[in-house]
């Protein structure tokens, strides 16, 4: 089990070192638990942490890997299979 001592900080102190703090993270890569009068609240972590969190649960999870397709195509990061496969058969020469 991974102590996680070092990485416990009242929301006071991140508020009051968010430059520090934020710095130690993009060093440690590991994610930092803040609380509020004693009690774990929040846990604070870098982006690319969180998503790549979010694809192993993806991977675990038939339903999150669902979820967050859905999510992409309702933000317009998809391209339709048409474009794609039309875009292989030019890069490639084939006659479709």
């Amino acid at each position: 089990m991974i102590d996680a001592t070092p990485d416990i900080h009242t929301l006071n102190a991140f508020r009051e070192n968010t430059e520090e703090l934020i710095a130690r993270l993009k060093v440690t890569h590991r994610p930092m638990m803040l609380t509020v009068d004693g009690h774990a609240e929040i846990v604070v972590q870098e982006a690319a942490a969180y998503q790549r969190l979010l694809d192993l649960a993806a991977l675990a999870d038939p339903d999150e890997g669902l979820r967050q397709g859905l999510e992409e195509i309702a933000e317009g990061q998809t391209v339709p299979a048409r474009q794609v496969f039309a875009a292989l058969r030019e890069a490639y020469g084939v006659r479709g």
